[in-house]
């Protein structure tokens, strides 16, 4: 055991899996799991919801499966407000600790 090498996560599980886009992975992922729950806690089915955001049934499936490479940040931002959710856009300066700035997806309510 003195050999195990314990490396903190940077808060981005696909940073630390190494993927090159993970803060747009991490964000894709954030908003779908705001939709579904969405989805689901007006207890829509996946037939019902296409037809409201205006996809068909297999792209909910995918969305709600975590399969988001066929969605763009933007087409999930529609999707919400569509959904009767408001999306706000924040630009602040940087932390001085860090030496570029981050998107960051902060869920204010449920």
């Amino acid at each position: 055991m003195d050999d195990l090498k314990i490396t903190p996560s940077t808060g981005n599980v696909f940073e630390d899996l190494g993927f090159t886009d993970a803060e747009t992975m991490e964000i894709k992922s954030e908003l779908s799991r705001k939709i579904s729950s969405i989805i689901q806690h007006r207890h829509l089915s996946q037939i019902q919801a296409a037809k409201l955001l205006g996809v068909d049934q297999p792209k909910i499936s995918a969305l709600m499966g975590g399969k988001l490479s066929g969605f763009s940040v933007e087409r999930l931002f529609r999707f919400l407000t569509i959904l009767g959710r408001d999306v706000r856009i924040l630009i602040k300066p940087k932390s001085r600790k860090r030496l570029q700035g981050r998107v960051e997806l902060q869920n204010i309510h449920a």
